[in-house]
């Protein structure tokens, strides 16, 4: 599958389990994901068109995975567990959260990943990111540090991914205030925060600041 990606795309794709992913995350092992894995084969679909994203599941939330990563991979920290599944095949913008996000392929997809200190001014330019491919069943940590957004399919079927983040991220903010600080523009969501492309219409009329600067690469499969 990777050197078939690589044929048919004009840009590099690596994998996770390559060195160059080193300063974006890591492999997660130790953990039994059977369960939650489980009920995103059977309970959940791929909608015909774009994405779909929930931050918090209770059925995924009640296995017994859910207070192994909280107690030690998040450090005892409240966690949320949910899912993305879609169809998406472009980079669109980047988020980033104050805290890990877990990510754990149902489906094999690849992921656009850039680094947060190669944000100037609230812009970043397509060329600096690189893109890397998860086989099914590779559960990853993407550091905080680590842009991302939706995962990219590799078949006509689209993609699932399992999404564990620190509680309340990606949910409706209370209030937003803009302070003396930049990164308060980017402020979307709770704990998100989002460069967008001009030409990703669903996070422009959300509001997100168009900050992704560069084609807006199709990746092919």
């Amino acid at each position: 599958m990777l050197k078939h990606l690589n044929d048919v795309n004009d840009v590099k794709i690596y994998s996770v389990f390559d060195d160059d992913f080193k300063s974006f995350g890591r492999i997660v092992k130790g953990y039994n994901f059977t369960e939650i894995i489980d009920y995103m084969e059977k309970k959940t679909d791929i909608p015909e068109n774009g994405n779909v994203y929930f931050p918090s599941i209770e059925e995924m939330e009640s296995t017994a995975v859910f207070s192994e990563v909280s107690d030690v991979l998040y450090g005892g920290m409240p966690i949320q567990i949910g899912y993305c599944n879609g169809r998406n095949i472009t980079y669109n913008g980047f988020e980033y959260h104050k805290g890990s996000e877990i990510n754990i392929a149902v489906t094999d997809f690849m992921l656009v990943l850039g680094h947060s200190w190669d944000i100037e001014d609230n812009r970043y330019y397509v060329g600096d990111e690189k893109v890397f491919f998860v086989p099914k069943g590779t559960a990853i940590e993407m550091y905080q540090t680590t842009l991302h957004l939706s995962p990219c399919r590799v078949s006509d079927e689209g993609f699932k991914d399992i999404v564990i983040l620190p509680r309340g991220t990606n949910t409706p903010l209370e209030s937003k205030r803009k302070k003396g600080d930049e990164e308060s523009v980017i402020l979307l969501q709770r704990n998100k925060w989002v460069i967008a492309h001009k030409d990703r219409e669903p996070l422009v009329k959300q509001g997100a600041f168009t900050g992704l600067i560069g084609e807006n690469k199709e990746l092919r499969y």
